[in-house]
């Protein structure tokens, strides 16, 4: 499994020269995010759609 370092260094050199500070951000904390649902799924800590939908429709109201 590769470092931290490398998984970032990865991440920035796949992006445009272009792409500013907040897209990289942005890249790097998506990836944090995928990498912590893979986790989480792995260790069974999900929840149904059912439930999902629960939660979300709460915060519409």
């Amino acid at each position: 499994m590769e470092n931290v370092k490398e998984k970032m260094r990865e991440i920035v050199e796949a992006q445009p020269d272009d792409a500013t500070y907040e897209e990289i951000m942005r890249e790097l904390a998506f990836e944090r995010m995928v990498e912590r649902g893979l986790k989480d799924s792995e260790k069974g800590r999900v929840i149904s759609n059912e439930e999902m939908e629960r939660r979300t429709r709460s915060w519409q109201k």
